[in-house]
């Protein structure tokens, strides 16, 4: 319910990522079942990742012209998936980002013991310390798709109660700690949709420009601050 109501409070674009495919999967036959997905395509498009890197091109591309025609469409991927590794979500193709769960690595894997072995026996990094600090590390990685300027805007959201935990959160960089005080935490949904429809209300206001000109570079400064180009050409004949 929580995602039906973000996605008819929020314009344009959506996203959301899930730790893995298996779990996306459950997550998706639960909610078609209980017809939560018929519910969110009154209000938004819905596009899937899989692990066809054709057809989830694809999709993105889909996903992108229902942003650009202001129909609005969410997108539901996986950590440590093709999305999460190199798309950007700038602009209005991501006014939102969900982060489903903390996306730890599978720790059965052969090549992971291994890495975890070599790491507590040359640098004495404790297993744990070290899955927590990949997994808040790829957490970041997926919500940050959706700023990619200073002039950009989303929401951040973290569904998961771990997240309110200090050596959860506090392996978070500082650029998306500083804006999760007390009041952003351990949120009903309620309040949560609340604090929402503010920040939308409060961005989608007029652009300050003299504001504008205290974060951006002119032209002349960005010339300033490039070196030299060395115009004297040496000609060397053998």
């Amino acid at each position: 319910s929580m995602l039906v109501e973000l996605c008819s409070s929020i314009p344009d674009g959506v996203v959301a990522f899930f730790t893995s495919y298996s779990y996306m999967e459950n997550i998706i036959c639960e909610w078609d079942g209980m017809g939560i997905l018929r519910q969110l395509t009154k209000s938004k498009l819905v596009f899937i990742e899989t692990k066809d890197v054709v057809e989830t091109t694809l999709a993105l591309d889909n996903y992108r012209r229902a942003c650009d025609s202001g129909r609005g469409a969410v997108f539901l991927s996986v950590a440590r998936g093709k999305v999460s590794e190199g798309i950007n979500f700038d602009r209005h193709y991501g006014r939102a980002v969900i982060m489903f769960g903390v996306p730890f690595q599978y720790t059965l894997s052969h090549i992971l013991r291994a890495r975890l072995e070599f790491l507590q026996t040359h640098y004495q990094i404790r297993e744990q310390d070290f899955l927590n600090f990949d997994a808040l590390r790829q957490a970041s990685q997926c919500v940050g798709r959706v700023i990619r300027s200073k002039v950009d805007y989303g929401l951040m959201i973290f569904a998961d109660s771990r997240y309110n935990r200090q050596d959860k959160r506090g392996k978070l960089p500082k650029w998306i700690l500083q804006f999760l005080g007390d009041a952003q935490l351990n949120l009903s949904t309620d309040t949560a949709i609340a604090q929402v429809k503010q920040f939308l209300r409060v961005m989608a206001q007029p652009v300050d420009q003299n504001a504008l000109k205290q974060v951006l570079l002119t032209v002349e400064e960005v010339e300033m601050m490039s070196p030299p180009t060395n115009t004297n050409v040496e000609t060397i004949e053998s």
